[in-house]
């Protein structure tokens, strides 16, 4: 009895003598093409024809590390953008700074000059804030009774009067300008020597002489200064410059002033560290007035 597979299923040489086979093929073809390089040819038409595949395989790789170049390309672009920022506003508040400091040195040295022409001992202050009333024009200053300030004491600026000290407090003080409602300040005309009174009030921020008469030599641009007579404010300090002259058919002219301080537009103070004398003290203010009155009724 056969015992042979069927013909279908034959395999034809072993495994062995086919590998053999092969071996032996491919030793000859690498000695031939080294020798002889006749498969050169071979090699670079099959490289041609499949340069094409390649690319085409290539490219999902390709578009990934260009996506990933590009979003790292974009990071650092944001990267180096929010740095720029904060450069640029770091850049901008030294630059802030440095113009606030060259324009409080600038003032501060202008303080100092004025200081020098007056005799009386003074000190420098700074104005915290504007007081809170409305109906008023006040200031509040970082000097107080501590640095020896006291009510009634004046207070000027590198251009002229500023106002004087109606409160103060252990640390601060509150300055009222010569251009409250309720501030007087003696004057003359520095051309002429003429005497009056300035008052304040006026809602455009000027000052006025209000008891002038109409005889009175007063122009346009004349220079007013304090005339001392009220022995609190020292003589020759400047207060303003006459700005119109209004006639009437009163006996009285009424003349405008524009203040020489800018106590709106600096940030240092010079307070006159004299000793007001009790007539020239201001006058209470009336939150002052009225617990007195209360204390008196009870």
């Amino acid at each position: 009895m056969d015992h042979s597979p069927p013909p279908f299923f034959k395999q034809g040489p072993s495994a062995n003598a086919r590998l053999l086979f092969f071996s032996l093929l491919a030793i000859a073809l690498l000695v031939v093409d080294s020798r002889l390089e006749v498969l050169g040819r071979l090699r670079q038409g099959i490289a041609t024809v499949l340069y094409p595949v390649q690319r085409t395989l290539l490219v999902p790789r390709d578009v990934i590390g260009m996506g990933a170049e590009y979003l790292a390309e974009v990071g650092r672009l944001r990267a180096e953008n929010a740095e720029l920022r904060r450069l640029e506003a770091a850049n901008a508040n030294a630059l802030l700074q440095t113009e606030q400091l060259a324009a409080e040195n600038q003032q501060l040295r202008q303080l100092l000059a004025m200081r020098e022409r007056t005799a009386i001992r003074s000190a420098v202050a700074e104005v915290l804030y504007d007081a809170r009333d409305a109906f008023s024009r006040k200031l509040v200053l970082d000097k107080g009774q501590q640095s020896g300030v006291i009510a009634g004491q004046p207070v000027i600026d590198a251009s002229g009067v500023v106002g004087q000290v109606t409160r103060v407090y252990p640390l601060s003080s509150e300055v009222t300008l010569i251009t409250d409602r309720r501030s007087t300040i003696p004057v003359e005309i520095r051309r002429t020597g003429e005497r009056s009174v300035a008052f304040g009030g006026s809602p455009d921020g000027t000052i006025e002489l209000r008891y002038l008469r109409t005889s009175a030599d007063v122009r346009e641009g004349d220079q007013l200064v304090t005339s001392g007579l009220d022995g609190l404010f020292p003589p020759g300090l400047p207060v303003g410059t006459v700005r119109s002259v209004e006639t009437s058919s009163s006996a009285f002219v009424r003349v405008l002033i524009e203040p020489a301080a800018h106590a709106e537009r600096t940030r240092l103070l010079l307070i006159l560290l004299a000793e007001p004398p009790a007539q020239a003290l201001p006058p209470p203010e009336e939150s002052d007035v009225e617990p007195r009155r209360r204390r008196r009724g009870s």
